[in-house]
């Protein structure tokens, strides 16, 4: 849960302004413009407050914008560079997902929730945004899922169990460590091969390069049979012919 602070008691860094909105109204003379300006300012240690500024001219909107973020700044308890645990923020039409990242990640947002999270401190988080993305209700939407935010203390007592102050949560492996052993190894083929991946070298997503898949198929031998002859179906057949007639036969006559 969130808890109120006072400015008198940190040293507040520059703030960021998410938005300059200009608005016009008819009068008897004409068009009369006028600006508002949405400004986030916090310490980068937890602290972060929220304010807007109405003036005719856009410096003294930011201004008046400051001295309200200055009064509503609110402490979020934070593990190390980003959140204990993912929360959801609401705020009319606008929903903001909010969840942990392990070191190296970054910050993965949009302008209007990269502008509260820098100045809150988080270097690693990941978020997503539903629903409308007016800047107004996306800002507000990211406080009121940091307010649901419980430290550990905090989640101690909600379950009637004593506080262990040493005792810490699971812890997230850095993104692309230097050690890490995949990175050594190398692996080949597009999307990881034989090494503990999907695919083979040279192959993408295939399997074993080419020449190197399913074995050929040999020929099937079949062992030498001597085929025997039959003698009575190389011979002529005496039934069907007829004796040659001579000459002499034919003299006879």
């Amino acid at each position: 849960m969130g808890q109120r602070i006072s400015a008198r008691d940190i040293d507040l860094g520059e703030e960021k302004v998410v938005q300059v909105n200009r608005t016009s109204a008819v009068v008897k003379g004409g068009r009369r413009f006028s600006f508002s300006a949405i400004v986030i300012i916090g310490d980068r240690k937890g602290v972060v407050g929220y304010g807007q500024g109405k003036a005719r001219e856009v410096p003294v909107s930011i201004e008046k914008a400051v001295r309200d973020a200055r009064k509503n700044l609110v402490k979020y308890p934070l593990r190390g560079d980003t959140i204990p645990h993912a929360v959801w923020g609401r705020f009319r039409s606008s929903r903001v997902l909010l969840r942990p990242a392990a070191p190296g990640t970054g910050i993965k947002a949009g302008a209007s929730v990269r502008a509260v999270v820098e100045e809150l401190g988080i270097r690693n988080i990941l978020t997503k945004i539903y629903g409308s993305r007016n800047p107004v209700n996306i800002v507000k939407a990211v406080l009121n899922g940091l307010d649901q935010l419980l430290s550990k203390k905090e989640v101690f007592e909600l379950r009637g169990l004593p506080v262990h102050p040493d005792r810490e949560g699971p812890k997230l492996e850095p993104v692309g460590h230097e050690d890490d052993d995949s990175r050594k190894k190398g692996r080949k083929g597009g999307r990881g091969g034989r090494d503990g991946g999907k695919g083979g070298p040279s192959r993408g997503r295939g399997g074993k390069p080419r020449g190197e898949g399913k074995p050929e198929a040999k020929a099937e031998t079949k062992p030498d049979v001597k085929e025997e002859k039959n003698p009575e179906a190389e011979a002529p057949k005496a039934e069907g012919k007829k004796p040659e007639s001579t000459g002499e036969d034919k003299g006879g006559e």
